[in-house]
């Protein structure tokens, strides 16, 4: 007999079949869902950084941006094609070379993004100014002055500025970008010599757009008007350097007024006039970087002896590496100085006053006698350019070697022109470079540069020039003759570089 407490067996029938298969997730799957939930999050983060990081540097430098500058390309893109004068330009186009609408449509589209530019906040002022800085230092003591700093915080908050520089060197676009980087972020017209990378990109970035120069189109003429107008329209403040193109001798060039008659057009709106100003800027340099490149493209130009490309090519690799080994064995020596002038901030309203009441209004004239006009106004921008350039060191000692008519100067005859052409510069209101600098100092910061270079060699008391200093020497003084008063006749009569059109102060 069981025992009652014992518990019934219960005995299951086996399982003899099988159990349906589970498919498992491969594990790229979760890596791949992983990355498309984090990667928005890390975007997010990064413009949230790089956001407020540029604006803590735009607040660093107290400076203004205009607000039309931080709109996407694509909006920008829009509006231009948009437009209605494009679109009758398009129509000219496509009627004059019989193409189609759609592939001339596709050509303004390529002419817009070549263009437009994608302002950068934080390339601006992050990147870009900590790498001119560093350039610039390393080649040059900067110094900046502005004239009348109280001017420009008198400017009406919504006016639209237009710096109107020099064109020495490439390094200008760098120089007078740090120069105004604490005042405002300014957008140039670039060559297409820059369409290269990384630089195309670098410029787009800073806010600077491309130009086609010697490019006569009339289709691609009506779109870089247009937007050139729409960025003026809105405030944007512009760089522009008339001249188009580098000295080759030192002397200012002769304006060219397309791009300027372009700003210059927003006026003819209600409204506009009132709110644009053009402020003169002046470049100087006690060494040019591409000084014997641009006194060969000058010989070249007059039909003179120019040197082969293998002789180019070595000059290039003579300076790439004598620098390379100076900076290795710090034996590195800056090219002395750099000065900014930003003069005063001229209105344009008062101007198209005077055109006005000759008679007719500026823009009711025909287009010969409008562009006459803007001429002669640009002219005579150039010429406060002119009135306001730096004299630095080289160009002072230049300028003083270029009124003797031998090759051997004693010392003490050298030291007492400079300083007489130093008085008469003062005199004459120029912006010397430290005025109160004893002519010693003076001569020597510019002489370590000029035997460097090969130009200038002592021997005992007195200084020769040598055969190959000649055209460097005219060079650097003809920047700053027309500020010489009555030494100007001297400095001129020993011009060793062929005649070109000179725009005096």
């Amino acid at each position: 007999m069981r025992d009652a407490r014992e518990a019934p067996t219960l005995t299951l029938p086996r399982f003899t079949g099988t159990f349906p298969r589970v498919n498992r997730i491969p594990g790229w799957v979760y890596a791949v869902a992983a990355l498309a939930l984090l990667v928005p999050l890390a975007l997010g983060v990064w413009n949230r950084w790089t956001r407020r990081t540029a604006l803590r540097a735009m607040l660093r430098f107290r400076a203004r941006v205009d607000r039309f500058k931080l709109t996407r390309k694509r909006y920008i893109s829009e509006a231009l094609l948009a437009d209605e004068a494009i679109a009758q330009a398009v129509r000219e186009h496509a009627k004059e070379h019989g193409l189609s609408y759609d592939k001339t449509w596709a050509r303004v589209r390529t002419y817009i993004n070549e263009i437009v530019p994608a302002f950068n906040l934080l390339m601006y002022y992050q990147f870009g100014y900590a790498a001119s800085k560093a350039s610039l230092n390393l080649f040059y003591k900067t110094s900046v002055k502005v004239r009348d700093p109280g001017a420009f915080e008198r400017l009406p908050r919504e006016s639209i500025v237009i710096y109107l520089m020099n064109h020495r060197s490439n390094a200008d676009y760098v120089l007078a970008g740090y120069a105004l980087a604490g005042q405002v972020a300014i957008s140039y017209a670039v060559g297409e010599w820059a369409r290269v990378f990384p630089l195309e990109y670098l410029f787009k970035s800073f806010g600077s757009y491309f130009i086609r120069r010697r490019y006569r189109e009339p289709l691609y003429h009506t779109v870089l008007e247009r937007y050139v107008q729409l960025i003026t329209r809105n405030g944007v403040t512009q760089g522009l350097f008339p001249e188009g193109g580098l000295s080759r001798d030192g002397h200012l060039r002769p304006a060219k007024i397309g791009l300027l008659d372009y700003m210059l057009g927003v006026a003819r709106e209600p409204g506009f006039a009132e709110r644009m100003y053009v402020v003169p800027v002046a470049i100087n340099y006690d060494r040019v970087l591409e000084d014997r490149t641009l006194l060969r493209e000058l010989r070249a130009t007059s039909g003179g002896h120019t040197s082969g490309r293998w002789t180019q090519f070595r000059e290039v690799l003579n300076y790439t590496v004598s620098n390379f080994g100076r900076l290795s064995t710090r034996r590195w020596k800056r090219y002395g100085r750099a000065a900014v002038v930003v003069g005063d901030p001229v209105p344009v309203a008062p101007w198209l006053a005077d055109v006005a009441a000759e008679g007719t209004p500026l823009f009711e004239r025909d287009r010969t006698e409008r562009l006459q006009e803007v001429q002669r106004f640009t002219d005579s921008m150039m010429q406060r350019i002119g009135a306001i350039i730096p004299v630095t060191a080289v160009p002072l000692v230049c300028a003083a070697l270029q009124t003797f008519d031998a090759e051997y100067i004693p010392e003490s005859k050298l030291f007492g022109r400079i300083e007489d052409l130093r008085d008469a510069l003062v005199h004459q209101g120029a912006e010397v470079v430290e005025p109160a600098r004893e002519v010693a100092e003076t001569f020597e910061r510019a002489y370590r540069m000029l035997e460097m270079r090969r130009v200038l060699t002592k021997q005992g008391d007195a200084y020769v020039i040598l055969p190959r200093g000649r055209e460097l020497i005219s060079y650097y003084a003809n920047g700053i003759a027309h500020l010489c008063g009555g030494f100007e006749a001297e400095v001129r009569s020993r011009d060793a570089l062929p005649s070109d059109t000179i725009v005096g102060a």
